[in-house]
């Protein structure tokens, strides 16, 4: 199966593969999805900067791609890593830490 690209973008979710974690969510488009696949290590495209982006670059916290699948409709891709160091740009392990109060 292909991925469905809304809008040039598709919606992709991250997982640590040694704990099944959700480490972030994140969009690609084409490119980074087809370097996702060729470098075997994370790539996205950066809606506030609008550019690539490859995961770790700066940071040195690279993932690793375990696997990748699509769900049943095309539209959400799961990628499960071996992550180099913690996700979120504040150095948190995952992005998920702010707990919603109901």
């Amino acid at each position: 199966m292909k991925p469905k690209f809304t809008d040039g973008l598709l919606t992709t979710v991250v997982v640590d593969d040694a704990t099944g974690d959700v480490l972030m969510v994140a969009w690609m488009n084409e490119e980074s999805y087809q370097l996702t696949l060729s470098s075997h290590e994370t790539w996205f495209w950066s809606l506030s900067r609008q550019e690539l982006w490859h995961k770790g670059a700066t940071s040195g916290n690279t993932q690793t791609v375990v696997s990748m699948t699509l769900d049943c409709d095309g539209d959400t891709l799961l990628v499960r890593v071996n992550p180099a160091g913690p996700a979120c740009h504040t150095g948190a392990r995952s992005c998920f830490f702010n707990q919603v109060e109901a």
